[in-house]
């Protein structure tokens, strides 16, 4: 098991803004691997030439850092270091905990040759006074756990499937593979970032104050994977077993769990009147072992959680994604958009059933367009469906071709 996976994919989306005048903001869940990620990057520096003093590294969680936690002192902290004859390379992790961390990256940005990089574990930071003051100054990078093929190169099951398995019921959290053969360690591990996301970037950082609340909304929307929810819905439900609240209150913790990056929100999308719907949006989670955490669950609902990981999957290869209307009450479960290039996926546990395969080929041919369309199941035997190509799941995520 090795010690550091390298992160190929977001290590190449560094290199590519490297020295250009644009702050990389490396944003997703905590302990996704934002943190390793600058350790591997600061790595790729070294080798390449870059010596010690042109690197300044602040870790914000840390103690030793607590004085830069004011931003006039994290300020003049960089700013003092930065060399004035070579690039200088500035690694802040969770600047989020330093009030005001805008003013000092704002003004450190004014700054030649300072290679700005930043790390966060709360979207708040970027809808306030960064965005405002940096527009089209930033980039941001969306973290998420491992994907298979990097899961893959750290836990070396020799069966695929077995692999596949402990994938999606254990999850992907770059530390957790430490402990796929000790089933108590690893819960304990996924209940410890559970916990703090819940504290640190819910509750505190949105300034909310109803634990038992988010917890069922978590728990709802953990159990709704894939499944149309609104914030009446919801409300509605809490109400009805004991626990009164409103539509606008749970809308609220709806926002501060998706800003945390512990769910994602989809839209709907009419496909052939080509515009977005405002009915209700399904939502998926970061990892779909911390899911399994949550609801006390392994090896169940395997149909929402491979299209959770279907899900994430799409969002790292740098899709845009939407839930597709295709007809009269049918969906495609993602429209995908790349490059201005639309690709169309269904995905179901298997389809060997007859009727099931008619069910879940219907939504994708009712769609009249040529762009690619795709059905992802766990059946070993791909095929083509009148232009519809049926992928195993598992090949998808590993094959390079598919990406």
């Amino acid at each position: 098991m090795n010690k550091l996976v390298p992160r190929k994919l977001y290590l190449n989306q560094l290199a590519m803004w490297r020295e250009k005048e644009m702050i990389k903001v490396i944003t997703g869940v905590r302990r996704c691997g934002k943190s390793t990620l600058f350790d591997l990057y600061i790595e790729e520096l070294k080798a390449d030439g870059v010596n010690d003093e042109q690197i300044i590294f602040v870790n914000l969680e840390d103690v030793d850092y607590s004085e830069l936690l004011d931003y006039k002192n994290l300020h003049e902290y960089v700013k003092g270091r930065i060399l004035k004859d070579k690039w200088t390379y500035v690694f802040i992790d969770e600047i989020q905990n330093c009030k005001d961390y805008e003013k000092a990256v704002s003004s450190l940005y004014l700054n030649k040759n300072l290679d700005i990089y930043i790390t966060g574990s709360n979207a708040y930071m970027l809808s306030g006074e960064l965005a405002t003051k940096l527009t089209a100054r930033y980039i941001e990078i969306d973290m998420l756990p491992l994907s298979f093929a990097e899961y893959s190169e750290a836990v070396k099951t020799s069966d695929k499937r077995e692999r596949f398995s402990q994938y999606m019921n254990m999850g992907a959290f770059p530390y957790a593979t430490h402990f796929v053969d000790n089933s108590l360690a690893h819960s304990q591990y996924l209940e410890g970032i559970y916990n703090t996301v819940l504290i640190k970037d819910v509750m505190t950082r949105e300034g909310l104050n109803d634990v038992t609340l988010v917890k069922s909304i978590v728990s709802f929307l953990a159990d709704n994977i894939g499944s149309p929810v609104s914030a009446k819905k919801i409300a509605d439900t809490l109400t009805s077993s004991g626990r009164p609240t409103g539509s606008a209150t749970v809308d609220t913790y709806l926002t501060a769990l998706t800003d945390a990056y512990l769910f994602y929100k989809v839209s709907r999308y009419d496909i052939k009147g080509k515009m977005h719907l405002k009915s209700e949006n399904k939502y998926y989670i970061c990892d779909t072992g911390l899911r399994n955490m949550i609801l006390g669950t392994q090896g169940k609902d395997i149909g929402h959680q491979i299209e959770n990981i279907v899900y994430l999957e799409l969002l790292r290869r740098g899709y845009t994604i939407h839930i597709g209307k295709s007809g009269r009450g049918t969906e495609v479960d993602f429209v995908a958009v790349r490059n201005k290039r639309t690709e169309y996926y269904q995905v179901s546990a298997t389809v060997l059933d007859e009727g099931t395969l008619k069910r879940e080929l219907m939504p994708l041919m009712q769609i009249k367009d040529n762009y690619p369309k795709f059905l992802i199941t766990l059946d070993d035997f791909p095929s083509d469906h009148e232009g519809i190509q049926q992928v195993n799941l598992i090949d998808w995520l590993s094959n390079s071709q598919f990406v």
